[in-house]
């Protein structure tokens, strides 16, 4: 995935937005927060009542009033406290689940080409992990914030009534320490920012892993994944120092500020009393309100990480959601109610990367209820004129019609329901058989699923199970072999019921035993539709009503298999060798067989 630089001004106003549709709870939460922070005050403004009124001059009648005071203060500010957090964080936890709705729903709607490009891991980091950030945003942070802001200026107010030359004095201590942590949280902001993308790709080489355990096994390459996850590791441990070292000095400077401060006070305080300036009560108090001002100031420091944080996370999030979908111009376009079927190729060329050319002037017509074979070597096109068919891909020039329409002039939602596929190595999901074969119709009865696993020539070995079309097919369909996956694929195609069919070498490395059960379903699923078949096993597609023969991204032979046999062609070469291969093979298993 390219970087895209993303403007602070693009993730202020996405914080706005943020800050805007929770804007209630936020008004409600800062209520409740000012209200919490004047009761604050009571203790520490009691301080001078109760040494200068009540110790000094023996007002004992209003010791009572004075503990009540602070003791309904307290009460209610614990009270204040609770309802900030039950009204703020709910609505952070529930910002942070709709952010997560939203980018997901976002990524699943890009083109395939992004995710060829995107590891899995970091999405499921920019999904999950960046959208957590925002709890600072819309939660007690950006109200602790505020609050800590408003607290320090109320303190400041009393600390200049109490002793303005002193308070000057320690406000330029106190600038200083603000300058330090403006700095510091413009350089911490980018260490967090990079963080969020070493945990992707940690995150995502360990998920491929992980998924290919039985690769890694079998070439006995434990070591050296777990060299590229220590080195994954270790650049995550060397950034997360970085951020420590940054925040532990911003603490470490606060620790001297406050140091400073009392330094000042035993000085100029003690001063002041000796010149009758101040009361006893007087200092106890204005060092009460010194650590009222302090507190806030390092707690804004923190929650100041945070929200860097949170507008880290905020520009990788950005950076997807600025994206186009694949579908962001349906609304504009025709609706494709139905379809007959018909795809016809226009002069058709593709590249994946400029002036690298993969598909090559191609044009073709397979009219509805055909079958039309791909052949051909590795990289000669088959799998991207496939794309192209259902829409993965849009050619750099050249049209793909559909019923005599531009592919490019129709909804693409619309057409993507006519579309099915078998692939393969079919993709499962976790989950039951029945669940499996219903992904494509959730409202499917499982009578309607039995009947089509019949077709599918599944029902047999489902039945078998002790839990039937309820077991559990595991993380990719593990538990099931890959005859059985295949069966399951070809019972969720025809449940789809399909316009058109893309077979994806469907029953390659099979035993010749699940072969002719998968090859039975799939000629009950061909039945009536639009077929494109990519096969290496030219023995499948001899009843192909026109195969196609591409080399180098150019079809150079057309035809049916008994008249490309005749025209001794291409495909005439690439039968004749498998079909060698297939005797050397299946005859004389013992003996070794070199093909040119």
């Amino acid at each position: 995935m390219k970087k895209k630089k993303i403007s602070r001004s693009a993730v202020w106003a996405e914080a706005k937005v943020l800050l805007i549709l929770y804007r209630r709870n936020l008004i409600i939460g800062f209520t409740l927060m000012i209200i919490g922070r004047l009761l604050g005050f009571v203790l520490p403004a009691s301080t001078k009542f109760l040494i200068d009124d009540v110790l000094g001059n023996g007002r004992w009648e209003i010791l009572g009033w004075l503990a009540l005071a602070v003791g309904v203060a307290t009460l209610l500010q614990a009270v204040t406290t609770y309802a900030v957090a039950q009204v703020v964080s709910i609505a952070a936890q529930k910002a942070i689940m709709d952010m997560r709705m939203r980018v997901q729903e976002k990524v699943t709607r890009l083109p395939i080409a992004f995710f060829d490009d995107t590891k899995s891991g970091v999405l499921i980091s920019r999904i999950m992990t960046d959208a957590e950030g925002i709890r600072n945003l819309i939660g007690t942070g950006i109200i602790q914030l505020i609050g800590g802001g408003l607290t320090a200026v109320l303190a400041l107010g009393v600390l200049f009534y109490l002793n303005w030359k002193l308070t000057l004095i320690i406000i330029v201590f106190l600038v200083a320490f603000a300058a330090v942590m403006a700095f510091a949280f413009n350089t911490l902001r980018p260490i967090f920012r990079e963080r969020g993308e070493i945990n992707a790709g940690v995150t995502g080489r360990l998920a491929e892993t992980l998924g290919g355990i039985r690769v890694v096994k079998a070439y006995r390459m434990e070591e050296r994944e777990q060299r590229e996850f220590a080195e994954g590791v270790g650049g995550l441990f060397e950034n997360i120092k970085k951020s420590i070292k940054g925040t532990s000095a911003v603490t470490a400077f606060a620790t001297v500020i406050v140091g400073a401060i009392g330094t000042l006070l035993i000085f100029f305080g003690g001063r002041a009393i000796q010149s009758g300036v101040m009361t006893l009560g007087d200092l106890v108090m204005y060092v009460a309100f010194i650590g009222v001002l302090v507190a806030p100031i390092i707690q804004m420091s923190n929650i100041g990480t945070q929200i860097s944080e949170a507008f880290a996370g905020l520009d990788r999030i950005r950076d997807i959601m600025e994206l186009e979908a694949e579908d962001a111009h349906d609304a504009d376009l025709e609706e494709l109610a139905d379809i007959n079927g018909d795809i016809e190729f226009k002069d058709v060329h593709f590249e994946y990367e400029v002036d690298v050319p993969v598909l090559n002037g191609v044009s073709l017509s397979a009219k509805a209820g055909t079958t039309t074979a791909l052949v051909g070597s590795s990289g000669s096109g088959k799998s991207t004129l496939v794309s192209l068919v259902m829409a993965f891909a849009r050619p750099t020039s050249g049209e793909v019609l559909i019923d005599g329409r531009n592919l490019e002039e129709v909804r693409l939602g619309d057409y993507r329901r006519h579309l099915g596929v078998v692939l393969q190595e079919n993709f499962l999901f976790d989950g039951s058989i029945a669940e499996n074969i219903k992904f494509a119709r959730p409202d499917a009865t499982i009578e309607q699923v039995i009947e089509v696993s019949k077709l599918a020539n599944a029902d047999g070995f489902i039945s078998g199970f002790a839990d039937g079309y309820d077991s559990i097919v595991g993380e990719r369909g593990i538990k099931l072999s890959g005859g059985q996956r295949q069966r399951i694929a070809i019972a969720r195609a025809l449940l789809a019921d399909p316009k058109i069919l893309i077979l994806d070498e469907a029953t390659s490395s099979l035993d010749s035993e699940s072969e002719a059960l998968i090859q039975e379903g799939l000629d009950r699923l061909q039945k009536g539709r639009t077929v494109f078949v990519i096969a290496h096993r030219l023995s499948t597609i001899r009843k192909a009503d026109q195969i196609l023969v591409l080399e180098e991204g150019q079809i150079v032979e057309r035809g049916s298999h008994t008249e490309l046999l005749e025209s001794d062609g291409r495909y005439k070469v690439l039968y004749d060798r498998q079909y060698a291969w297939e005797s050397n093979v299946f005859v004389n298993p013992g003996e070794d067989y070199k093909t040119s």
